[in-house]
């Protein structure tokens, strides 16, 4: 074989591995030459910085018990605390900034707990996606990118990219699906403590198999700050871009109520699109939110006010009359 034909050969050879990694890390659903199915301006969808998966999700979760994690965990620290059938499980949110994503199991049911360090938001859904008609279990991990300063995560069946707020498929074969939510709360680990669930708790265990520095958060004092470090499309100054609201829909209509309002009230009544509910805040942190007539759950959402205004902007705020 001649010298050209080796430098020929290694050129052709060059091209076929830039292709394959085109392929690898192209958008979804673009691998067909077609531009990907989509809800939103993708130009809107920008990097967070790390790469795919370069927040690793933690997808075989270890937990301890509320005994052990007392000698890590301080009062002041925020978990999020989920009630699941008969199950109690508490992920610290020490853990969850580094990781965004638990793929978990409960009594046989998969799991996705997420949480969005920038939008305040900590979400649980079923993971469970619909393809070809047919209901499938599925685990979540980071795309590396964000639209509204929010978390986008991406399935592991279809690549399609979902947003954490709302649980809904943007881009990608599954456009349009939305996930399940779940009911899960933010609460400080003082306020769990008197939960009458708090000694049979499990604990997401710091044994992620992942060298993190746990207890020390990155993001300093970006949660008290008015700063957004990323665009967002819709933007409303009412009150403190970071103030803790938990949003909810009915018949297609949003509202937020101010975390703290309904700590101090104990309880709120209130009508959203002709629905009479109630906002109830327990000792331990748990804000349960119910239809009065049906005495059936609304599973809201707990989100910075910056965050839930701009992806509702639409929205009304509960304002306590003085």
């Amino acid at each position: 074989m001649k010298k050209g034909d080796n430098i020929k050969y290694i050129g052709i050879g060059i091209i076929v591995i830039i292709i394959i990694l085109a392929l690898i890390f192209v958008r979804p659903d673009a691998r067909n030459g077609e531009e990907p199915k989509s809800l939103i301006n993708q130009e809107d969808i920008i990097s967070g910085g790390p790469p795919k998966d370069g927040i690793p999700s933690i997808d075989n979760p270890l937990f301890v018990s509320s005994a052990e994690a007392n000698l890590w965990i301080e009062d002041n620290e925020l978990v999020l605390a989920l009630e699941y059938k008969n199950t109690t499980r508490i992920y610290p949110l020490q853990i969850m900034v580094w990781h965004e994503i638990v793929n978990d199991e409960i009594e046989g049911d998969p799991i996705l707990i997420t949480y969005c360090p920038l939008c305040g938001s900590g979400i649980a859904y079923e993971s469970k996606i619909e393809i070809d008609g047919v209901k499938q279990t599925s685990e979540f991990g980071t795309s590396g990118k964000l639209y509204n300063s929010n978390l986008i995560m991406y399935d592991r069946l279809t690549d399609s990219y979902w947003t954490q707020i709302d649980g809904l498929a943007v881009v990608g074969e599954l456009t349009g699906q939305e996930l399940k939510a779940i009911s899960i709360d933010t609460v400080s680990w003082r306020e769990w403590k008197n939960s009458e669930n708090f000694e049979k708790s499990e604990v997401l265990s710091k044994n992620t198999g992942f060298s993190r520095s746990y207890g020390q958060d990155p993001y300093g004092s970006y949660y008290e700050d008015s700063f957004l470090i990323f665009p967002v499309e819709n933007n409303d100054n009412r009150i403190h871009p970071k103030t803790p609201v938990l949003g909810i829909e009915i018949n297609n209509e949003f509202k937020a109520y101010k975390e703290q309002d309904v700590k101090d009230l104990k309880i709120i009544e209130d009508e959203v699109s002709g629905v009479k509910i109630r906002l109830q805040a327990k000792d331990s942190g748990i804000i349960t939110i119910i239809n009065i007539e049906t005495d059936e759950e609304i599973v809201k959402e707990r989100d910075f006010w910056f965050a839930w205004y701009a992806f509702h902007p639409e929205t009304e705020l509960y304002i306590i009359e003085e």
